[in-house]
């Protein structure tokens, strides 16, 4: 919970779930607030992520669930896997200031493409994967899949971020004004 979502943007299904993804889009763009290029792309933990590799990476999946929703999609899964088999690994031209314009071009085609719909029961078909049997799938489903990888990997952003300067979500949640910092005082009692 590094945010409290909005209630007000819960007041129906679809409000609800763009309200939850963009809380935790947050928590990946606050994993890179005041860090260097040098650090957001340094691979501090066990893991061999970056926080620069989180970033294209979910960009990339957004576009790419974005893109397979419209039907805009490669058409087969050695297509899908060569697109994504980069992800991780952002290049030079790929800053960390270049990627969050991306991301925040990408979230709002999402939001906009959420909106246009007639009902979150429209449906897309999945390719099969090797991970995924495919087939159909509502946008419902593809809204919470989102949730969840992005959930995953603000996870996995906090454990790296932590890992660099000893900052936590709540430190750059209150840093960046995207909660105020809560009255403490009121457990002394």
């Amino acid at each position: 919970m590094p945010v409290i979502v909005n209630p007000e943007a819960c007041n129906d299904e679809r409000g609800a779930l763009l309200a939850y993804l963009d809380a935790q889009r947050g928590g990946i763009r606050r994993s890179v607030h005041g860090l260097t290029e040098e650090q957001a792309r340094s691979t501090p933990s066990a893991s061999a992520l970056s926080l620069a590799g989180l970033l294209k990476h979910v960009v990339t999946g957004e576009r790419g669930w974005l893109r397979i929703l419209q039907g805009k999609a490669p058409g087969n899964a050695k297509d899908q896997m060569a697109e994504w088999e980069h992800t991780f690994e952002p290049t030079e031209d790929e800053t960390v200031e270049a990627l969050l314009a991306l991301y925040d071009e990408v979230a709002r085609e999402t939001e906009e493409a959420v909106r246009a719909l007639p009902s979150l029961d429209t449906t897309f078909e999945a390719i099969r994967l090797p991970w995924d049997e495919g087939g159909t799938r509502t946008w419902r489903w593809a809204i919470l899949h989102l949730i969840e990888e992005l959930a995953r990997h603000a996870g996995h952003a906090d454990i790296i971020r932590e890992t660099i300067d000893g900052k936590g979500a709540f430190d750059l949640v209150f840093e960046t004004g995207a909660m105020p910092e809560p009255d403490w005082s009121i457990l002394e009692g």
